[in-house]
């Protein structure tokens, strides 16, 4: 079984008006919600693409209710340790006249000491975990090491670890050498602190962050697809041009499509195929709205791979 841990999650309200006019009421065109978090999002695609998961992490209040029975109404399984405060709501807004996007992205709940040990417990618990995802922020009165314990604990239990994070929870969680690291260009630019850029310097910073002990590195650069390296294998997937409307959530979409891949012993080129097809999928969609099976199979034989 797939599970996705997200312990920051949030409500999406994606907003379409035709221009933001400051000091006068702005007509909304249009609105979408979505339950969303890196790791929910990963659950929602995986779902989308014909998997299964369990969706783990926190959620709290009304916002949190309606968050869950979103991804219920999907599909997708979820297990979540409930907390006092509320799940965040973040807004998406597309303004139509300019084309562009304006994120209004909320810290989220304090969760308490006690609700991290419930969800540490439950985590101890899982069932025949065989991929683990860990990824995104983390809530304030959350320990920065958390994703650290986290990996250790499911590399016990025999489970692929999978880490896409950024920041100090980054590299504490590199620390318990997670199978899987998917960083984009500016993230693993922070882990080695310096700029990295293009095609050929993600593939040195890739190998220096293998050569710390992580199996499998995975730098996404958005249009310009995404660097593999592994044992025996430095690879680029490069997308198709296509028609951008939102970049957010690709990301994210991309590792699902992978881990998915990879969980039914697909060749590791057709893995990264997969997952280049799914993220440029997802640049496709408006707001928070992720990958659509149909673009990812539209798209799939037209992704390249090349050695690095």
């Amino acid at each position: 079984m797939i599970y996705t841990v997200t312990l920051n999650p949030a409500l999406d309200r994606a907003i379409e008006v035709e221009e933001l006019v400051a000091d006068d009421a702005n007509r909304v065109e249009s609105e979408e919600r979505y339950a969303g978090g890196k790791g929910i999002d990963a659950s929602r695609v995986i779902k989308i693409l014909g998997g299964d998961s369990v969706a783990l992490g926190f959620i709290g209040g009304f916002h949190g209710i309606e968050l869950e029975q979103r991804l219920l109404s999907q599909g997708v399984r979820c297990d979540f340790v409930e907390t006092r405060g509320e799940t965040r709501t973040n807004i998406l807004i597309f303004e139509r006249t300019k084309k562009s996007h304006t994120s209004l992205n909320a810290s989220g709940p304090d969760v308490n000491e006690v609700e991290v040990k419930e969800l540490v417990e439950k985590v101890k618990k899982l069932e025949d975990p065989s991929y683990v995802i860990v990824s995104g922020s983390i809530p304030m009165g959350v320990s920065k090491d958390i994703y650290r314990e986290i990996i250790t604990i499911v590399k016990s239990k025999g489970a692929i670890t999978v880490l896409d994070a950024d920041g100090e929870v980054m590299i504490r969680g590199i620390d318990a050498t997670p199978f899987i690291i998917k960083p984009n260009l500016h993230e693993i630019g922070r882990l080695l602190g310096r700029k990295v850029e293009g095609v050929r310097d993600a593939a040195q910073a890739a190998t220096e962050m293998k050569d710390r002990g992580v199996s499998l590195v995975i730098v996404s650069m958005g249009g310009d697809g995404a660097v593999l390296v592994s044992d025996g294998a430095k690879l680029l997937g490069i997308p198709p041009k296509v028609e951008v409307d939102s970049t957010v959530g690709a990301g994210d979409s991309f590792l699902a499509a992978f881990v998915l891949g990879h969980s039914t012993k697909m060749d590791i080129r057709e893995c990264l195929r997969l997952g280049v097809a799914a993220g440029a999928a997802a640049s496709m969609t408006p707001g928070t709205e992720l990958a659509r099976k149909k673009d990812v199979d539209d798209i799939l034989p037209h992704v390249t791979i090349e050695e690095i």
